[in-house]
């Protein structure tokens, strides 16, 4: 297998770009997802969604509707 330009090790100082934007965006989700679309081994966008859960109601007692 050949390398490619994303398996060269960047110095161990040196964070790119992308990889701060997940941790930012990572910290601030409770529940979602983070997507990053790569185009010919390079990192070109990254996503977030956010999800937004409600506590369930119990369903004991309550009067079937009619």
């Amino acid at each position: 297998m050949q390398p490619t330009p994303s398996d060269k090790s960047a110095p161990p100082d040196i964070t790119p770009e992308w990889l701060d934007i997940v941790r930012l965006k990572a910290s601030a989700l409770r529940f979602g997802s983070i997507q990053i679309t790569i185009h010919e081994g390079r990192v070109t966008q990254v996503e977030s969604i956010e999800k937004t859960r409600f506590q369930a109601h119990s369903e004991q007692g309550r009067q079937p509707s009619r």
